[in-house]
């Protein structure tokens, strides 16, 4: 248990900081009138955030025969990320911070019990039990407790 103690504590706050993310984009929004280059420029720091991490860590440029081989639905990532972003962007002031994430984690929780019982895009099966359906109910338990 201990050994997981870090990569834990790393999560927890990889959750703040989508907390932190949200609440600034949506300040970002208010203050720009626009939720769209909000959200553009959350993404362009972003991208250049990444890229000086690539650079730090020395990591080499990928080959087109590389990029190639990867089948496309594996480059839409971003797009899942910029469909998260406007929908923080635009709910945050709406639910407040607290409802847009319970929601945001209950839909999490059940979609991440699908894909781990189909193994869908590659993840790794781990199949339904009524441990994790009561895990999940919990959480949607929460959400309604957050918005009442």
């Amino acid at each position: 248990m201990l050994k997981l103690a870090f990569p834990m504590i790393l999560a927890a706050a990889a959750g703040i900081s989508l907390v932190v993310q949200q609440a600034l984009n949506a300040n970002l929004r208010a203050a720009l009138s626009s939720a769209a280059w909000s959200g553009f420029m959350s993404y362009f720091i972003g991208v250049i955030c990444m890229a000086a991490l690539a650079l730090l860590l020395q990591d080499p440029i990928p080959s087109a025969v590389t990029a190639a081989r990867i089948p496309w639905f594996a480059w839409s990532g971003g797009l899942f990320g910029a469909i998260f972003i406007s929908l923080g962007i635009f709910l945050v002031p709406q639910l407040g911070a607290a409802t847009f994430f319970a929601l945001l984690i209950a839909g999490q929780m059940l979609g991440s019990i699908a894909f781990d019982h189909f193994g869908l895009l590659g993840v790794p099966v781990h199949p339904i039990s009524a441990v994790r359906v009561v895990g999940a109910a919990m959480l949607v338990g929460g959400v309604v407790l957050i918005r009442i």
